[in-house]
């Protein structure tokens, strides 16, 4: 199959490459087409990649996969949630959205975290059925930023079962038990079923 990936994140984009190289698929960046991710106006993940998904199958004529995903810290009423990227103002980046998570979460001590990713694979425009997938990563929000690996908020992002962070992992061992390698996981799954 031949797939469209609708990401406009440099980094997003390298993850999902990566965790789809075994899918046997051609793959292709949304960018090879010019096109840029739609105005994400949906009130769910699911939602915002469906629509990314539509935008970017209808405008190529292939199948498209797109995940949104986001850190959701219960304690702050699931912010920064569908805001993630954007947490910080439309002109925020990794470092000033993690420094006002930091800021928000000053005083309170139920600090538990998750990263939801939602992944939706069109395989076409008008596709009345499309495989979703959802993975969820749990942990907790730590004190200050470790880590050189990654991006957003995983310097922060303190890993439940390996008590390590986000950042401090390979792309590797990342993949094989993030909330996006999870949420793929599922998508290879259902995929499967359905070819049987």
């Amino acid at each position: 199959m031949k797939a469209v990936i609708a990401s406009s994140n440099a980094k997003k984009l390298k993850e999902l490459q990566g965790l789809m190289s075994g899918f046997g698929w051609s793959l292709a960046a949304q960018s090879e087409f010019g096109l840029v991710t739609p105005e994400e106006t949906g009130l769910t993940f699911v939602e915002n990649a469906l629509l990314k998904a539509r935008y970017a199958a209808a405008e190529t004529g292939l199948a498209a996969v797109a995940d949104d995903s986001g850190l959701v810290v219960p304690a702050l009423g699931g912010a920064p949630g569908l805001y993630s990227s954007r947490y910080a103002g439309e002109d925020g980046n990794d470092a000033k959205n993690n420094a006002l998570l930091l800021k928000n979460l000053q005083g309170i001590t139920d600090r538990s975290a998750y990263f939801i990713s939602v992944v939706v694979l069109l395989r076409h425009a008008n596709d009345p059925a499309p495989i979703v997938a959802e993975g969820r990563w749990h942990g907790h929000v730590a004190d200050a930023p470790r880590g050189e690996h990654g991006f957003g908020y995983d310097p922060l992002f303190v890993v439940d079962d390996e008590g390590t962070r986000a950042a401090e992992l390979s792309a590797e061992a990342k993949g094989a038990i993030s909330h996006r390698g999870i949420a793929m996981a599922s998508l290879r799954a259902q995929l499967q079923a359905a070819a049987h």
